[in-house]
């Protein structure tokens, strides 16, 4: 399933959809070039589980917690993960497939933390505005059209 962007506005609008269908337990995976939107679809899916405040990459900080909303997100940025056994160190697994919402962007770095149940979100840039983004269901996870919709 794919869908074609316009704006950032576009990739928000997107993410807040994709929030209302979202459990505890679920985990997002984002996946894209530097600058392709995954941190606009992640602001996007926050307003959507009613996170008001900023939404920041979590680029330096490799993960940003909000409990404000509907459920909790964990939003990852596993850019700068070098040895995946950082992911462990610092106790961040606890925070995949828990309470909330397990968003990450850069999951390649450390796949050995990624569960087989998961939404994949591949992001690729058609032109400075233009997005395609593509949704895969991985491991039965219970997604379809209706996102969509």
């Amino acid at each position: 399933m794919s869908v074609i962007s316009h704006s950032a506005q576009e990739t928000r609008a997107l993410g807040q959809t994709l929030a209302r269908f979202l459990r505890p337990g679920d985990t997002v995976l984002l996946q894209g070039d530097l600058g392709a939107g995954k941190s606009e679809l992640a602001r996007g899916v926050a307003r959507g589980l009613g996170i008001t405040g900023p939404v920041p990459s979590p680029s330096f900080t490799i993960l940003n917690a909000y409990d404000e909303g509907r459920i909790p997100l964990y939003h990852f940025d596993w850019y700068r993960i070098i040895d995946p056994a950082e992911i462990g160190e610092m106790g961040m697994e606890e925070q995949i497939g828990g309470d909330g919402v397990a968003l990450i962007e850069w999951y390649q770095q450390a796949p050995e933390y990624v569960p087989n149940r998961a939404l994949r979100i591949e992001i690729r840039a058609i032109d400075e505005e233009s997005r395609e983004i593509r949704l895969i269901p991985l491991g039965g996870f219970p997604f379809g059209e209706e996102i969509f919709a």
